[in-house]
């Protein structure tokens, strides 16, 4: 049976306890909200295949670095295949207990997801610690969203919004990460345009010729590197929640 994927890409969560981002993988994995979600303890683990590359690409409006002149195809040219790249989506725990554990899962992720909690300032604040971690740890260049979550909030009441978009893309633009994305994993909101920008970014640097597929410090797997059509959950078992030191890529992949 033919692999529903191309390539698989680790990506970390990391951010302080609270912020919502095991809920995020849920909303992305399962397409639900639970507003009781325990308190992860060392990482949970997810999956899901996206799109990659054209033409579903066209619409995230992302610029290909490696084709900076390159123009939509036109009506007569023939189309390309469309790409897929499964997520191995490692959420990690936030609380200060945890963190020399989950530090480790850092190695060997080629994106990652920095969130905090729009609606509570030191949140934000910790990401520069949060960033210093990753990047002591994670290869060279991992790809990084800063995530605002909670956005709905906001929505609700301007009042309980403590960190403006103007103040965290400045914070991107200075501690040189790739973009920011708000979302909402109550509303799902903004939850899949953020995985996709890094996915996207991920897929780039793998046309460009970035990764070594067959090394798997790169955090990107291709073709042929085994794993089927395991099942997208976040429950217990080796295709779900992972436990306390445990290492490589996951039962989910």
């Amino acid at each position: 049976m033919t692999q529903p994927w191309d390539y698989i890409a680790k990506i970390v969560s990391l951010g302080d306890s609270g912020c919502g981002k095991s809920s995020l993988t849920i909303r992305l994995c399962e397409g639900r909200f639970s507003p009781h979600h325990d308190v992860t303890i060392g990482v949970e683990f997810g999956s899901r295949i996206v799109s990659v590359g054209p033409p579903a690409s066209l619409a995230l409006n992302i610029q290909n670095p490696s084709h900076p002149t390159q123009q939509p195809s036109s009506p007569s040219s023939k189309p390309q295949p469309q790409k897929h790249m499964k997520l191995s989506l490692w959420d990690t725990a936030g609380q200060e207990t945890y963190k020399s554990i989950t530090r480790s899962y850092f190695r060997g992720a080629s994106g990652a997801l920095l969130v905090f909690d729009i609606t509570r300032k030191n949140t934000f604040l910790s990401a520069t610690s949060w960033l210093h971690d990753l990047r002591q740890i994670a290869e060279e260049n991992i790809i990084v969203v800063l995530v605002g979550n909670k956005s709905d909030l906001s929505q609700q009441n301007e009042n309980q919004r403590q960190v403006t978009k103007q103040e965290a893309e400045e914070w991107c633009k200075q501690n040189g990460v790739m973009g920011y994305v708000e979302t909402s994993a109550k509303s799902g909101e903004g939850v899949e345009r953020a995985f996709l920008e890094v996915a996207e970014r991920i897929y780039q640097n793998i046309e460009a010729g970035r990764y070594d597929l067959n090394d798997r410090r790169s955090g990107v797997k291709g073709p042929g590197a085994g794993g089927g059509r395991g099942a997208v959950n976040l429950g217990n078992g080796p295709a779900g929640k992972g436990k306390k030191g445990q290492s490589g890529w996951g039962g989910c992949c």
